[in-house]
């Protein structure tokens, strides 16, 4: 027995660090995933980089800032970080020096992730990212704005501490859409209005502000409410799961910074946890003060018969009917469709002008893998002639949202980067 002792034990410790190394994987493997939901690879890849190493430039009223690198490269990325120092960074906007990160990082939406979603991230980024030397870019904020001591009032003010708390009165798939919606997918960012300290205005349902939509870098991203007109009111469930699984369903593209959130993000999703997504959302009460748009066929007969009398008529002719065609419909699955679009239909009109004078495209996905482009018009149409195609199209097919101004056009076109119009 006294020899077999030490073989026992042995024994012992080798199946216990076999289950340990079990363990360990199954948690990267989820750490992944989870790094997908959170569409950390977006905002952390700079066009045309390495992944996650940082560099990407991001716009902000006060001047440039860029991302950082979060490989676990010991010199330049996170690789001497501990797991709370990691934590720390995530959830509460404090790097491993003490330095106060800057909002763009939505550390008030992943303060809500779990402790062990946390350790999960963790371990994927740590021992599965691939180490990337790449030094981080200093931000282009001028003094004394790019002090940093005040962001510490900010985070006082504007972060709420603690992770996700289930709401018992709901179900558990509600519970889960919420956690993924509020925390790991940080929807917020862009999907709700700032305040006047660039804060988000709400972080979760209780106010009707959150997820209400918000404009950002001369896009607005659209309300996630069940809003008939400019939100999610009128579509169904798997009008929305299928939307996040491809990047469009029969009404509606992805366009902006939705093309990058479907194809690194949303497309790797679980059908479960799109589906909780979907019933978190359709569960926002919407505005009951807008009338949802109804069919109309006067512009479809005019435009038929040849009549471009309104202003922007022709413009629409010439450039997009070929594609949205002249009922304003599209073609399914390939070319949204116009006519009660909600990206057309509210009251800020910056995602529509920037498509007309920038392009867009459809995301890759692997149920959708053709990636249809939008031609950029801006070098040859003039801010009058997008402020009237504009302003035609969200006046037309039962479209009433407000008419486009060449002033507003101006402004986006001169924060862009899109050719000068033509004279």
């Amino acid at each position: 027995m006294k020899g077999f002792t030490p073989s026992l034990l042995a024994l012992v410790m080798l199946s216990a660090g076999a289950a340990q190394a079990a363990d360990d994987a199954q948690r990267i493997q989820h750490g992944e995933y989870l790094a997908r939901a959170g569409d950390c690879a977006a905002c952390h890849t700079a066009p045309g980089g390495v992944p996650f190493a940082g560099g990407l430039k991001m716009t902000t009223p006060i001047g440039a800032i860029y991302s950082t690198n979060i490989t676990p490269d010991k010199q330049t990325g996170i690789g001497e970080y501990s797991q709370q120092e990691f934590s720390d960074a995530l959830r509460k906007g404090m790097a491993r020096d003490g330095t106060r990160l800057y909002p763009a990082m939505p550390y008030p939406s992943f303060a809500k992730i779990s402790d062990d979603d946390v350790r999960d991230l963790y371990l994927y980024f740590t021992r599965q990212v691939k180490p990337v030397a790449q030094q981080n870019k200093k931000s282009d904020i001028p003094w004394p704005l790019n002090m940093r001591w005040p962001l510490a009032l900010w985070n006082l003010a504007f972060r709420e501490d603690g992770s996700y708390r289930p709401d018992a009165k709901q179900s558990a798939e509600w519970n889960r859409g919420a956690y993924l919606v509020q925390g790991l997918g940080h929807c917020g960012t862009c999907h709700t209005p700032r305040g006047i300290g660039f804060q988000e205005k709400a972080l979760t349902q209780s106010d009707s502000a959150y997820l209400s939509g918000g404009t950002l870098e001369g896009w607005h991203a659209a309300s996630l409410r069940a809003d008939p007109v400019g939100g999610l009111g009128n579509w169904r469930t798997e009008d929305i799961t299928r939307f996040l699984k491809t990047g469009h369903n029969p009404r509606f593209a992805a366009f902006g910074s939705m093309v990058d959130v479907v194809q690194d993000s949303t497309q790797h999703l679980s059908d479960a946890d799109l589906q909780a997504i979907a019933g978190y959302l359709q569960s926002l009460p919407g505005d009951s003060r807008q009338k949802p748009p109804q069919a109309d066929a006067k512009t479809a007969k005019a435009l038929f018969s040849g009549d471009v009398s309104r202003p922007g008529a022709q413009t629409y002719l010439d450039n997009c009917a070929a594609c949205h065609r002249s009922n304003g419909l599209g073609y399914r699955d390939t070319f949204p469709q116009l006519a009660h679009n909600p990206a057309l239909l509210d009251e800020d009109p910056s995602s529509l002008i920037s498509i007309i004078i920038n392009g867009s495209r459809t995301p890759m996905t692997v149920s959708a893998p053709t990636g249809l482009t939008m031609p950029d018009f801006g070098w040859r149409l003039s801010d009058e002639q997008v402020a009237q195609v504009a302003s035609f199209v969200r006046s037309s097919w039962g479209n009433h949202a407000p008419a486009v101004t060449a002033e507003q056009v101006r402004e986006i076109r001169k924060n862009s980067a899109a050719k000068p119009a033509r004279q």
